[in-house]
């Protein structure tokens, strides 16, 4: 086999590729694992209640929306951004995950690639709101493009994240990590949306979106400094190095083997298109009901309070039971959510739908990435994460097409469907998946805390 080329002088420097690092195998992992893990939780738990403050100013199922709309009648702009925000962050990981398998150590990835990558595009919203009045056209491509930037941005490092979590947290407190972490976060993300609604109310437009969306992107940029301070543990290579065509030859090997693991791929990817009509049901509020702008800032906090609720108690049980059994709510909290909106006697029924949503989304973020990693072997976390994840990807940036075009005609067929996908995507997971965990001979030990 040729060697890898050498890579570029900057892209070893931001990696930090001749930086000296230990490695660690076996036991001495383990204790280096439980060593630093209080530290890792406390870094990381800070990390995430910055990021999810600052994401709830520019949050993909409320704000967002909701300044779209105001630049143009489309459907299909508000499709987009649905787009991106289901698609996006999944859509880009199998193609990244064998650089990252190639790379022994993740954090510099989340760090300095994810600087220019997730965190800096940003900014370039606030300029977007600054031409809202005088330019709309500028300001919607602008938008969709620098929100485009960041989700693709940050679904490319994603392998990376989701490969530190895994170094830096035993099996039986990932759940932990997630739930308490993502619930911390929730809480501090609930205070961005009681604040953004009072911009939004105060502040005539463009200047309500100019201020919130400075607020997030400083919130986000300013939680990589934690991400800083991830001690992480660095495992002596396992896996040898593949060529681009022996690690696509893997994939395939994979997707041909089906099995336990294919059911749950196909069960995910129907979950996947049963969030067809998540970034429509803002706008079913406004054209339907007439709800006001401080409304939908209303539905980013019961938002992110079911995440909070969806997490803390998805993530205990699935430390308990298994990231199955989370990930089985969560979709039944989905297809509830669709149910209620479907019906849609009034708008107040939208508030215990968007909590349901959080839920269901509290779950899917804390059992869906975890119970991947829990599939994979020794050292091929970021290509078992890929391949779902780029899967849930390609659902997601179709799905909400189909949504869109729903939308357009009538918003009560489109959340039935939601409903139907999400109870298929139920039994998918209910009958033919077995937890991953429960197959294995012995539970891991659990690390002192």
């Amino acid at each position: 086999m040729p060697p890898s080329p050498a890579p570029h002088p900057l892209l070893r420097r931001l990696l930090e590729l001749d930086r000296p690092y230990p490695t660690f195998e076996g036991e001495a992992l383990e204790r280096e694992v439980r060593r630093h893990y209080r530290w890792n939780l406390g870094v990381n738990v800070a990390e995430v209640a910055l990021f999810f403050f600052g994401m709830s100013f520019i949050a993909s199922t409320t704000i967002l929306p909701l300044f779209v709309s105001k630049l143009t009648t489309s459907t299909l702009a508000v499709g987009l951004v649905a787009l991106l925000a289901q698609g996006g962050w999944y859509l880009p990981q199998l193609f990244t995950a064998h650089a990252t398998e190639r790379v022994p150590r993740m954090r510099p990835i989340n760090v300095n690639i994810g600087f220019f990558a997730e965190r800096l595009p940003l900014w370039a919203l606030v300029f977007a709101a600054s031409l809202a009045v005088r330019a709309p056209a500028a300001a919607l491509i602008l938008t969709v493009a620098s929100y485009a930037w960041h989700t693709l941005g940050a679904g490319a490092i994603a392998p990376a994240w989701q490969e530190l979590v895994g170094r830096c947290f035993p099996v039986d407190r990932r759940g932990f990590f997630m739930g308490f972490g993502s619930f911390v976060g929730t809480g501090f993300g609930a205070l961005g949306s009681v604040a953004s609604v009072a911009l939004l109310a105060a502040l005539p437009y463009p200047k309500s979106f100019m201020a919130v969306f400075g607020i997030g992107a400083f919130s986000v940029l300013l939680s990589l400094a934690f991400m800083t301070q991830v001690r992480e543990p660095v495992p002596a290579r396992v896996q040898p190095h593949q060529s681009t065509a022996e690690f696509w030859s893997g994939v395939r090997d994979i997707l041909r083997a089906g099995g336990n693991f294919g059911w749950y791929l196909g069960g995910r990817v129907t979950m996947a298109f049963g969030a067809l009509g998540v970034g429509f049901l803002t706008l079913s509020a406004i054209r339907t009901w007439g709800v006001s702008d401080a409304t939908v800032g209303g539905y980013t906090g019961v938002t992110l309070l079911g995440e909070a609720a969806g997490m803390l108690i998805l993530g205990a049980l699935a430390d308990r039971r298994g990231h199955k059994l989370s990930l089985e709510l969560a979709t039944l909290a989905f297809a509830a959510a669709f149910a209620l909106t479907a019906w849609s006697p009034g708008p107040g029924v939208y508030y215990p739908a968007f909590v349901l949503i959080g839920f269901g989304l509290g779950g899917q973020i804390t059992s869906g990435i975890m119970l991947t990693l829990e599939f994979a072997p020794p050292g091929r976390q970021p290509t078992y994460a890929g391949l779902v994840n780029t899967s849930l990807g390609i659902a997601g940036v179709t799905a909400p097409l189909a949504g869109a075009w729903l939308a357009a005609r009538d918003f009560g067929l489109l959340f039935l469907l939601a409903v139907v996908l999400n109870l298929l995507a139920f039994l998918v997971l209910l009958l033919r998946v077995r937890d991953p965990r429960h197959l294995a001979s012995a539970p891991p030990e659990r690390p002192p805390l």
